[in-house]
């Protein structure tokens, strides 16, 4: 019954994204224009009005495929974990090119892009197409001007009393908006984390991020041009000040979109890697002048335009406030321990009930360093293992890791007994549904510096797994460790008893290590380890927090968030609408000011939210009345060695340096 249900709602979330992505390929066609015109004229005379019928048909959809993918990934957690074959969908999921750009990108992703380019390329054609067709050959457009005024409705290149050329140029650059519009409406999907669409089909955050900057960029190259474009013609004209401040009938303001297209080049030249790397506060504070960019869009385009990326808008919003009610209240760090090579692993306290998948990864805020700034970190820990804590390695190299690591140094010099209590908010954590390496007999595991934490996570999971019998685990296991200097070994201290204890019955872990930045020395796996592996640990006080960190809501209670928000929204906008605008024939609509379909549209979705948002908190302190309070710990400062290197099992593992390594031919011993 559960597979019968699981295949119903899968075509299901098929047929609704079918369904949306077939509307925005008719979208630019003469004949969806068309019915679609009568169908607004139709619906002007329901309760719910054109802008009911705009909001069902652009933006529910999208939510909807939340709706329903929040059921299906419940369902299908509640399968019991299975030994997975590799299904024929996998080979699409392989790398099919490595870029030190583009990053690892797979064939599915590839024809994702392009059919996406393609998309792109028909829908600018046809309004290009169907726009030259207007025009009548060889006839200056100055004459329109004069039908103008005899009583014809003007448009804005009519006013401008452009030539040919010059029309057809305003035509192009107005078509490139759509474009942009085509990216915004995509753009905020791959960024949502509660409300992740890509998880239903095994895309995790940390790897959808890069779509956004690619739709990011897209829409920047697109809407630049549309702008530019506009103010160049109007420059030809002498008409920059006039055209500026109009309003259009239709609902759209020029000024509004220059205000948007200043404020996403600010947004996108603040997200360059040079910047984003060196400068990550600049990044993060002007990446929430998003705000300010969608106000000044639907001011631009119109509620009509605004619908068409809404449901994007709408998602984002509804997973912001739950995230931010889901990270409270605070938890504090339990512990410290302080690596030598500018590390640091911290532990906090989580409930028992909580499980994550290895990899998985949370965010985290430190208010004692910055209100407002959330990082994020792998976990190294598994919840097999430890039911009370988990634990993240952080590297200390930018300001706000590097204030970490002074806080916690100044409690290490600090002569006082009385350990400081450092209050942390936890989002998260955010992984993947399912153990897919456990259906492999053997892992070759990659890594470099601090990005030995996934892996981490993934060998004590495979640890926990070997006393089950509802687990196939790999038997056979090569971790590939690159560093730059000598002293990166410590990182591996939280698995420094699985390369010493392993049966080869059961299990087998090859280590190989590149020190890549330091000549050969003739030390062995066994005396970096014996060296670098001493660490000092605080215990830090935990009276400032009675609760522990309990991860994300249930999933079905996430599809009945995202439901009844969107139905209280078309409920709310209903009403505001025939409160503000009585009669909604098409005479009347014309003579309202666009700005109040506007404001109203902002007005029922910040209501609704803020409704689904007091629904949450009392859900939410429910939950932490019923819930077990953090075990607490000793406070204090001590040094931990490393337990007893003596024996043969560290011998096997290699060392190399002064070079990397050469994946030519490279088998799993």
């Amino acid at each position: 019954m559960a597979k019968a249900t699981l295949l119903i709602l899968k075509l299901l979330m098929i047929l609704i994204c079918a369904g949306w992505i077939t509307l925005w390929i008719l979208k630019p066609t003469q004949l969806w224009t068309k019915k679609w015109h009568t169908a607004e004229d139709s619906a002007r005379t329901t309760v719910f009005g054109y802008y009911g019928l705009n909001f069902v048909v652009y933006s529910f959809p999208v939510i909807a495929l939340a709706t329903i993918g929040f059921v299906y990934l419940d369902l299908q957690s509640r399968e019991s974990r299975r030994r997975q074959a590799r299904s024929s969908a996998s080979v699409l999921s392989n790398p099919l090119v490595v870029n030190s750009y583009l990053g690892v990108l797979s064939a599915l992703e590839i024809l994702a892009v392009s059919l996406f380019f393609l998309y792109l390329a028909w829908t600018f054609y046809v309004h290009i197409s169907n726009d030259f067709e207007k025009m009548v050959p060889g006839k200056s457009l100055k004459s329109y001007s004069t039908i103008s005024n005899a009583g014809k409705k003007m448009t804005p290149a009519e006013s401008l009393k452009l030539n040919t050329r010059q029309f057809k140029f305003l035509r192009v650059a107005t078509r490139f908006g759509l474009l942009a519009e085509a990216c915004l409406a995509l753009l905020l999907l791959p960024v949502l984390r509660g409300m992740a669409l890509f998880r239903f089909v095994g895309v995790q955050f940390e790897a959808s991020v890069r779509y956004h900057v690619w739709l990011g960029t897209a829409m920047i190259f697109f809407a630049t041009f549309h702008g530019v474009s506009t103010l160049i013609v109007w420059g030809i004209k002498d008409r920059i000040q006039d055209e500026m401040g109009k309003w259009q009938k239709t609902g759209r303001i020029y000024l509004a979109g220059e205000i948007a297209l200043v404020t996403g080049l600010v947004i996108w030249i603040t997200s360059l890697p040079p910047i984003r790397r060196k400068r990550f506060e600049i990044f993060y504070y002007t990446h929430h002048l998003y705000l300010v960019f969608l106000l000044f869009f639907l001011f631009h385009g119109g509620d009509r335009h605004f619908y068409m990326v809404f449901g994007g808008v709408f998602l984002f919003g509804l997973d912001k406030l739950l995230r931010i009610i889901q990270s409270r209240p605070q938890t504090c760090i339990l512990s410290a321990r302080v690596f030598p090579c500018k590390a640091i692993e911290l532990v906090v306290a989580k409930d028992p009930g909580l499980k994550y998948a290895p990899t998985s990864i949370i965010f985290m805020k430190i208010p004692s360093i910055s209100r407002f700034q959330w990082h994020s970190f792998s976990i190294t820990s598994s919840s097999n293992i430890d039911d009370n804590t988990m634990s993240v390695i952080i590297k200390c190299g930018g300001w706000w890791t590097n204030s970490l690591s002074d806080i916690i140094h100044a409690e290490l010099d600090s002569g006082s007994h009385q350990m400081k209590c450092i209050p942390i908010a936890i989002e998260g954590p955010y992984g993947p549904a399912s153990l897919d390496f456990l259906s492999y007999d053997s892992l070759l595991l990659v890594a470099g510096g601090v990005g030995i934490t996934p892996f981490l996570s993934i060998l004590q999971e495979i640890t926990s797994t070997q006393s089950s019998i509802r687990y196939r685990f790999p038997r056979r296991i090569e971790l590939i460790y690159i560093m730059k200097k000598s002293q990166d070994i410590c990182l591996l201290k939280p698995i420094v008893h699985l390369l010493q204890n392993q049966s080869a019955e059961q299990w087998h872990l090859k280590l190989k290590v590149f020190v890549t930045q330091e000549e050969e020395c003739g030390a062995t796996i066994r005396d970096l380890l014996n060296e670098f592996c001493q660490v000092q640990v605080v215990n830090f006080a935990s009276k400032c927090s009675s609760y522990a960190a309990n991860g994300l809501e249930n999933l079905l209670w996430m599809a009945a968030m995202a439901g009844l928000s969107s139905v209280m929204f078309l409920v709310f906008l209903s009403s505001l609408n025939h409160a503000f605008l009585p009669s909604q024939d098409k005479s009347s609509k014309e003579k309202s000011p666009s700005w109040v379909a506007d404001i109203l549209l902002i007005c029922s979705f910040i209501i609704a939210i803020l409704c689904s948002t007091v629904v949450a908190i009392v859900l939410r302190w429910r939950r932490l009345r019923r819930e077990i309070p953090p075990v607490s710990q000793k406070e204090g400062k001590a040094k931990e060695g490393l337990m007893d290197t003596r024996g043969t099992a560290l011998e096997e593992h290699e060392i190399h340096f002064g070079g990397r390594p050469n994946f030519q031919g490279t088998t799993i011993s």
